[in-house]
């Protein structure tokens, strides 16, 4: 596997092919990642329809202060798909954040993580507590509500056999959740990016993450009880047109008293292309506070009502 790149200048056109980099998992699965920047390790785990190029305002941002790391799930090209449905699930996806970072020989490192991601970077906080300085959850809850559980469940299944049975780009052609209206209706060019690289993804590796990570992990509200207890920095972060993630997002800062909660406005699912210049602000105060050592849970004197 090879990776083409280019760079132009004024007058002429620099072309140079380098390996691509992959950091191989326990399983033997093959993760693809973009790493720039020096410092402090800041890792990025994408949501289910995105892949690495959904950080790309982040990674240009924090780069300038951190090790930025962006990576593709299994499942999303070029990294490994596997065949195997057994090799998805929740579990071995956020075992799969760990082993990119052994990898990269980062011994701890602030985890970013959207929707699907955010999930992946909740559980990581809760099983690898001392690799991680702090996580943020961008869009986390989707499936979590009781009552709309049922509806998550078949609407995942029937998603998967969309895939397998229309392949892609035909399967995701046409199709926009309630949680993309947003950044359609504000930032159409954005928009047509978002379904380009959807459509360039891989029909098998979405249908077994559908069934095997998004229909299995634990809701946002079975997290609540290990996530009270933990002692790490937590951000959540949701947009007001979210449905799907706000009353979750309310759940995680009442339930956790060590997370801050940010609800950005006139905002769908993905904060972090939508509004990109507001998302980089807030997570970069975030940051700051935890890497100078000036985060701190909340006072309890400033709670209302115990829970």
């Amino acid at each position: 596997r090879r990776h083409t790149r280019c760079l132009s200048d004024w007058s002429s056109d620099v072309c140079s092919s380098d390996l691509m980099p992959y950091a191989t998992t326990r399983d033997g699965t093959k993760l693809y990642y973009e790493s720039a920047g020096r410092g402090t390790p800041l890792v990025f785990v994408h949501e289910f329809s995105g892949d690495y190029r959904s950080w790309e305002a982040q990674m240009r941002y924090f780069s300038r202060r951190y090790q930025c790391v962006a990576f593709s799930s299994r499942g999303y090209p070029p990294s490994d798909i596997p065949k195997s449905a057994a090799k998805y699930s929740q579990k071995i996806v956020v075992d799969d954040v760990a082993d990119l970072a052994r990898h990269l020989k980062l011994s701890k490192a602030h985890v970013v993580g959207c929707s699907m991601g955010a999930s992946s970077a909740l559980n990581f906080g809760i099983r690898y507590t001392t690799r991680a300085l702090s996580i943020t959850a961008v869009g986390a809850g989707s499936g979590s509500h009781p009552q709309l559980r049922k509806a998550f469940l078949l609407s995942t299944e029937a998603n998967a056999r969309r895939f397998e049975t229309l392949g892609m780009p035909t399967a995701v052609r046409g199709s926009i959740s309630a949680g993309r209206i947003p950044q359609l209706l504000k930032d159409p060019r954005g928009f047509a990016e978002f379904g380009r690289f959807q459509s360039e993804h891989s029909a098998r590796g979405l249908a077994h993450t559908q069934r095997g990570v998004q229909a299995k992990r634990p809701t946002i509200y079975q997290l609540g009880p290990k996530l009270k207890k933990a002692k790490l920095p937590l951000f959540i972060i949701a947009g007001d047109e979210d449905d799907n993630c706000v009353e979750p997002g309310v759940f995680l800062k009442q339930t956790c008293p060590n997370a801050r909660l940010w609800i950005c406005p006139g905002t769908g699912h993905t904060v972090n292309t939508e509004e990109p210049a507001l998302f980089n602000l807030m997570l970069s105060e975030f940051l700051q506070q935890v890497d100078s050592g000036r985060w701190r849970p909340r006072d309890p004197r400033s709670v209302l009502l115990k829970r």
